[in-house]
């Protein structure tokens, strides 16, 4: 029977990586295994984003470690959301951790004569504990014994994906969008009302009464009126990069609601009901039938402009527009920045994410993208992974 005590934690705390390479990595504490545990629990279809992991970590560290039965249904509670979930978590449960405790014997066989050393350089602290509940995370790194397949897939540019990825970016993609999605709907904030019980403000105020929880602490949800409209270019120079933003946007849509999306080429074409079908394929079919003028010519001034007319009434001072596009236009950058200019002066924010930003030396020459520039909250890149992730940082 594995035994969970912050002890084997610190010391020779193992997680296996099941990702394509199914290797161990190393980590020092036991809340990476749970992070770790989070993330097997993600590969087998289960919903969990960010918010979930931090009920998970926050619930482990109130119950005992060392009673499995007790230490399982705080991990089960935290990270199930229906009931074929909370079936499946039993045998997940049972399967992760008896192979970390596989792991975890073979390695101590193997190192045993640096445990001593190892101990007393690693021992928990309270200070450790107060500096996690004030926000502060440890930036400690150590050595891993494989590299994760998912980060060095996440630098990599779109245009260069090898056919053999492609469902690994797919996924990947859904998992960064849902995940910035969750983030940006579940803000939360401080109230005097019993309506949420807030945890980590509670540990914080009763950290000078021994722990005895006397003062409790709540939350909410924040009213969120932030609405996002999407302009997304769809035109022959955006080709290698169109259909990953478009799965991007699909899967971030299906999480977050208030968000209304269009495509442009020659002309601007709303598609909000079109990803808003069940099917990721279904949806894609739908765009392709439709005259949206797919892999076509650029006019990036006149869809603005289009949009502007059209669909102004959708910004407001609570209005976040992204637009995606190299910035290749065919038209006058007068039009472009007048466009721009209006939609800037309607909204709360501009950010324009362009692929090509994200290669080495490169500057925003063209003449659409001068003239643009001067209407722009952000400007930056939009080809992989990563960078679409940073996206939350404008949210």
């Amino acid at each position: 029977m594995l035994i969970f005590s912050e002890e084997m934690g610190v010391q020779y705390s193992l997680i296996l990586s099941f990702t394509h390479s199914k290797l161990i990595e190393r980590h020092t504490n036991l809340s990476a295994n749970i992070v770790a545990f989070c993330r097997y629990l993600r590969a087998h279809g289960f919903r969990i984003g960010p918010e979930e992991e931090a009920t998970a970590l926050r619930a482990a560290s109130l119950v005992t470690p060392n009673d499995r039965g007790t230490f399982a249904l705080a991990l089960q509670v935290s990270l199930t959301r229906s009931v074929q979930e909370v079936e499946q978590f039993g045998v997940l449960f049972e399967k992760y951790w008896r192979e970390l405790e596989s792991a975890l014997d073979s390695k101590i066989k193997e190192d045993e004569s640096k445990k001593s050393q190892y101990q007393k350089n690693n021992q928990p602290s309270f200070d450790a504990l107060k500096s996690w509940l004030n926000g502060n995370k440890n930036t400690e790194e150590t050595e891993t014994a494989t590299y994760s397949t998912n980060e060095a897939l996440s630098q990599q540019d779109f245009s260069l994906i090898p056919a053999d990825q492609l469902a690994d970016i797919e996924q990947l993609l859904r998992e960064v969008s849902q995940s910035l999605a969750r983030k940006v709907n579940r803000r939360r904030e401080k109230t005097l009302h019993a309506r949420e019980f807030d945890l980590r403000n509670t540990l914080r105020r009763n950290l000078r009464r021994g722990g005895e929880l006397v003062d409790l602490a709540y939350k909410r949800p924040r009213r969120n009126r932030m609405r996002l409209v999407v302009l997304a270019d769809v035109s022959k120079s955006m080709d290698l990069y169109s259909a990953f933003l478009i799965q991007f946007l699909y899967a971030f849509q299906r999480v977050f609601r208030r968000i209304e999306t269009f495509v442009f080429s020659t002309d601007l074409h709303r598609v909000t009901a079109e990803l808003k079908e069940q099917n990721f394929q279904q949806a894609l079919e739908k765009l392709t039938k439709r005259e949206t003028g797919w892999s076509g010519g650029t006019r990036i001034g006149g869809s603005l402009q289009t949009f502007v007319t059209d669909y102004g009434r959708l910004l407001n001072r609570e209005t976040i527009v992204v637009i995606l596009s190299d910035g290749w236009d065919t038209e006058q950058p007068e039009q472009l920045a007048d466009a721009l200019r209006r939609i800037q002066q309607k909204s709360r924010k501009v950010v324009w994410l362009n692929p090509l930003a994200g290669q080495p030396g490169y500057e925003p020459r063209t003449a659409a993208m001068q003239a643009a520039l001067p209407h722009v909250d952000v400007f930056a890149s939009a080809h992989n992974v990563s960078s679409l992730r940073a996206l939350g940082n404008w949210l």
